[in-house]
Protein backbone atom coordinates (compact mmCIF):
# COMPACT_ATOMS: atom_id res chain seq x y z
CA UNK A 1 0.00 0.00 0.00
CA UNK A 2 11.94 10.81 4.90
CA UNK A 3 12.32 12.20 7.82
CA UNK A 4 9.27 14.85 8.93
CA UNK A 5 12.13 16.70 10.14
CA UNK A 6 13.13 16.85 6.43
CA UNK A 7 8.98 18.30 5.44
CA UNK A 8 8.84 20.30 8.15
CA UNK A 9 12.32 21.72 8.20
CA UNK A 10 12.28 25.70 9.07
CA UNK A 11 14.41 27.97 6.86
CA UNK A 12 15.39 31.82 7.18
CA UNK A 13 14.88 31.57 11.00
CA UNK A 14 16.56 32.16 14.11
CA UNK A 15 14.98 30.29 17.46
CA UNK A 16 16.37 31.43 21.05
CA UNK A 17 16.23 29.15 23.61
CA UNK A 18 15.30 31.35 26.87
CA UNK A 19 11.64 30.43 27.01
CA UNK A 20 10.39 29.47 29.62
CA UNK A 21 9.24 25.98 28.41
CA UNK A 22 12.53 25.34 26.73
CA UNK A 23 11.36 25.03 23.75
CA UNK A 24 12.84 26.88 20.77
CA UNK A 25 10.77 29.82 19.65
CA UNK A 26 10.37 30.99 16.23
CA UNK A 27 12.29 34.81 16.06
CA UNK A 28 11.82 35.85 11.84
CA UNK A 29 11.29 34.03 8.78
CA UNK A 30 8.76 31.55 7.65
CA UNK A 31 6.38 31.00 9.47
CA UNK A 32 4.07 28.70 7.72
CA UNK A 33 6.84 26.39 7.95
CA UNK A 34 7.68 27.32 11.08
CA UNK A 35 3.80 26.05 11.86
CA UNK A 36 3.57 23.21 10.65
CA UNK A 37 7.10 22.28 12.60
CA UNK A 38 6.02 22.69 15.65
CA UNK A 39 2.52 20.96 14.64
CA UNK A 40 4.20 18.18 13.97
CA UNK A 41 5.96 18.61 17.23
CA UNK A 42 2.84 18.48 19.28
CA UNK A 43 1.32 15.60 17.26
CA UNK A 44 4.24 12.92 18.24
CA UNK A 45 3.93 14.18 21.90
CA UNK A 46 0.14 13.92 22.19
CA UNK A 47 -1.15 12.73 19.25
CA UNK A 48 -3.45 14.23 16.55
CA UNK A 49 -5.95 15.79 19.77
CA UNK A 50 -3.54 17.40 21.13
CA UNK A 51 -3.04 20.13 17.86
CA UNK A 52 -4.73 23.34 18.37
CA UNK A 53 -3.96 26.55 17.19
CA UNK A 54 -3.11 28.28 20.34
CA UNK A 55 -0.54 25.39 21.06
CA UNK A 56 0.87 25.57 17.48
CA UNK A 57 1.19 29.11 17.96
CA UNK A 58 2.98 28.72 21.82
CA UNK A 59 5.24 25.65 20.83
CA UNK A 60 6.21 28.43 17.09
CA UNK A 61 6.78 31.41 19.70
CA UNK A 62 4.21 33.27 17.83
CA UNK A 63 1.16 35.24 19.06
CA UNK A 64 -2.05 33.51 18.76
CA UNK A 65 -3.46 35.34 15.85
CA UNK A 66 -0.32 34.99 14.33
CA UNK A 67 -1.40 31.50 12.30
CA UNK A 68 -4.21 32.58 11.10
CA UNK A 69 -2.38 34.96 8.76
CA UNK A 70 -1.47 31.59 6.62
CA UNK A 71 -4.16 28.95 7.94
CA UNK A 72 -7.77 29.35 8.36
CA UNK A 73 -8.04 27.16 11.22
CA UNK A 74 -7.19 24.06 12.96
CA UNK A 75 -8.07 21.95 10.80
CA UNK A 76 -6.23 23.81 7.72
CA UNK A 77 -3.08 22.90 9.41
CA UNK A 78 -3.51 19.74 9.90
CA UNK A 79 -4.39 19.36 6.12
CA UNK A 80 -1.12 20.69 5.33
CA UNK A 81 0.89 18.50 7.36
CA UNK A 82 -1.10 15.69 6.03
CA UNK A 83 -0.60 16.94 2.40
CA UNK A 84 3.17 17.24 2.92
CA UNK A 85 2.87 13.24 4.30
CA UNK A 86 1.11 11.64 1.39
CA UNK A 87 3.09 13.41 -0.78
CA UNK A 88 5.70 11.59 0.97
CA UNK A 89 3.99 8.84 1.39
CA UNK A 90 3.38 8.49 -2.48
CA UNK A 91 6.92 9.10 -3.43
CA UNK A 92 7.87 6.37 -1.41
CA UNK A 93 5.17 3.90 -2.89
CA UNK A 94 6.69 4.85 -6.55
CA UNK A 95 9.69 4.14 -5.58
CA UNK A 96 9.22 0.68 -3.88
CA UNK A 97 7.24 -0.14 -7.33
CA UNK A 98 10.03 1.00 -9.32
CA UNK A 99 8.02 2.30 -12.85
CA UNK A 100 5.61 -0.75 -13.10
CA UNK A 101 7.29 -3.57 -11.09
CA UNK A 102 11.08 -3.91 -12.43
CA UNK A 103 12.77 -6.51 -12.57
CA UNK A 104 9.77 -8.60 -11.25
CA UNK A 105 6.24 -7.30 -10.11
CA UNK A 106 5.59 -9.66 -7.32
CA UNK A 107 9.06 -8.76 -5.76
CA UNK A 108 8.05 -5.09 -5.96
CA UNK A 109 4.59 -5.83 -4.84
CA UNK A 110 6.07 -6.57 -1.43
CA UNK A 111 8.70 -3.99 -1.20
CA UNK A 112 5.07 -1.59 -1.59
CA UNK A 113 3.81 -3.22 1.50
CA UNK A 114 7.87 -2.75 3.36
CA UNK A 115 7.51 0.68 2.19
CA UNK A 116 3.89 1.72 3.93
CA UNK A 117 5.32 0.21 6.88
CA UNK A 118 8.62 1.91 6.92
CA UNK A 119 6.91 5.23 6.32
CA UNK A 120 4.47 4.50 9.38
CA UNK A 121 7.47 3.51 11.93
CA UNK A 122 9.86 6.20 10.74
CA UNK A 123 7.08 9.10 10.33
CA UNK A 124 5.04 8.53 13.18
CA UNK A 125 3.51 11.91 13.20
CA UNK A 126 2.89 12.52 9.97
CA UNK A 127 1.21 9.05 9.79
CA UNK A 128 -0.91 10.08 12.79
CA UNK A 129 -2.08 13.30 10.70
CA UNK A 130 -3.00 11.62 8.02
CA UNK A 131 -4.84 8.72 9.11
CA UNK A 132 -5.68 9.46 12.89
CA UNK A 133 -6.92 13.14 12.62
CA UNK A 134 -10.24 12.75 11.41
CA UNK A 135 -9.60 15.05 8.57
CA UNK A 136 -12.12 14.99 5.69
CA UNK A 137 -10.06 15.12 2.71
CA UNK A 138 -12.77 15.99 0.66
CA UNK A 139 -12.67 19.32 2.63
CA UNK A 140 -9.24 19.94 1.74
CA UNK A 141 -8.70 19.02 -1.91
CA UNK A 142 -5.01 19.14 -2.37
CA UNK A 143 -4.49 16.78 0.52
CA UNK A 144 -7.15 14.89 -1.05
CA UNK A 145 -5.41 14.76 -4.47
CA UNK A 146 -2.42 13.79 -2.92
CA UNK A 147 -3.83 10.80 -1.37
CA UNK A 148 -5.44 9.27 -4.18
CA UNK A 149 -1.88 9.61 -5.84
CA UNK A 150 -0.41 7.53 -3.33
CA UNK A 151 -3.61 5.40 -3.70
CA UNK A 152 -2.70 5.34 -7.39
CA UNK A 153 0.46 3.66 -7.22
CA UNK A 154 -1.55 0.85 -4.99
CA UNK A 155 -3.81 0.62 -7.38
CA UNK A 156 -1.40 0.40 -10.93
CA UNK A 157 0.97 -2.21 -8.92
CA UNK A 158 -2.71 -4.64 -8.53
CA UNK A 159 -3.80 -3.88 -11.82
CA UNK A 160 -0.28 -5.33 -13.02
CA UNK A 161 -0.61 -8.12 -10.98
CA UNK A 162 -4.09 -9.26 -11.87
CA UNK A 163 -3.30 -8.68 -15.66
CA UNK A 164 -0.90 -11.93 -15.46
CA UNK A 165 -4.44 -13.69 -14.94
CA UNK A 166 -6.62 -14.97 -17.25
CA UNK A 167 -9.42 -12.83 -18.58
CA UNK A 168 -12.15 -14.81 -16.78
CA UNK A 169 -10.26 -14.76 -13.23
CA UNK A 170 -9.20 -11.55 -12.75
CA UNK A 171 -10.51 -9.67 -9.32
CA UNK A 172 -11.53 -5.96 -10.06
CA UNK A 173 -8.12 -3.82 -9.76
CA UNK A 174 -9.77 -1.45 -7.16
CA UNK A 175 -11.24 -4.31 -5.31
CA UNK A 176 -7.75 -6.01 -5.01
CA UNK A 177 -6.07 -2.89 -3.93
CA UNK A 178 -8.90 -1.75 -1.62
CA UNK A 179 -8.00 -5.46 -0.04
CA UNK A 180 -4.10 -4.91 0.39
CA UNK A 181 -4.54 -1.30 1.36
CA UNK A 182 -6.79 -3.13 4.11
CA UNK A 183 -4.18 -5.51 4.81
CA UNK A 184 -1.35 -2.85 5.18
CA UNK A 185 -3.19 -0.35 6.89
CA UNK A 186 -3.66 -2.63 9.34
CA UNK A 187 -0.54 -4.29 9.89
CA UNK A 188 0.99 -0.79 9.54
CA UNK A 189 -1.36 1.00 12.51
CA UNK A 190 -1.13 -2.11 15.12
CA UNK A 191 2.49 -3.47 14.24
CA UNK A 192 4.62 -1.24 12.43
CA UNK A 193 4.65 2.60 13.33
CA UNK A 194 6.54 4.28 15.37
CA UNK A 195 5.09 5.83 18.10
CA UNK A 196 3.39 4.52 21.38
CA UNK A 197 0.47 3.08 19.64
CA UNK A 198 2.40 0.29 18.18
CA UNK A 199 1.47 -2.80 20.02
CA UNK A 200 4.14 -6.20 19.96
CA UNK A 201 4.30 -9.05 18.07
CA UNK A 202 6.51 -12.09 18.19
CA UNK A 203 7.90 -11.36 14.51
CA UNK A 204 8.89 -8.80 12.18
CA UNK A 205 5.62 -6.56 11.08
CA UNK A 206 7.45 -7.36 7.22
CA UNK A 207 7.06 -10.63 7.91
CA UNK A 208 3.68 -10.74 8.71
CA UNK A 209 2.43 -8.28 5.90
CA UNK A 210 4.31 -10.60 3.20
CA UNK A 211 2.55 -13.67 4.52
CA UNK A 212 -0.66 -12.12 4.70
CA UNK A 213 -0.15 -11.06 0.93
CA UNK A 214 1.10 -14.25 -0.21
CA UNK A 215 -1.84 -15.90 1.18
CA UNK A 216 -4.18 -13.79 -0.47
CA UNK A 217 -2.45 -13.81 -3.98
CA UNK A 218 -2.32 -17.58 -3.64
CA UNK A 219 -6.05 -17.47 -3.27
CA UNK A 220 -6.34 -15.37 -6.89
CA UNK A 221 -3.70 -17.83 -8.28
CA UNK A 222 -0.86 -15.14 -8.78
CA UNK A 223 1.99 -17.52 -7.66
CA UNK A 224 5.85 -16.07 -7.94
CA UNK A 225 8.39 -13.81 -5.57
Amino acid sequence: MPTATCWAKVTCMSWHKDRPSGRKGYHHGNLREALIDAALMLISEKGPGGLTFAEAARAAGVSGAAPYRHFRDRDALMADVALRGYAEFAKRLAEAWNEGGRPDPIAAFHKLGKAYLGFARSEPALFAAMFDSGLVLADHPEAGAAADRAFGVLRSACETLASTLPTERRPPALMMALHIWSLSHGTAALFARGDAARRPIPMPAEDLLEAAVLVYLDGLGITGR
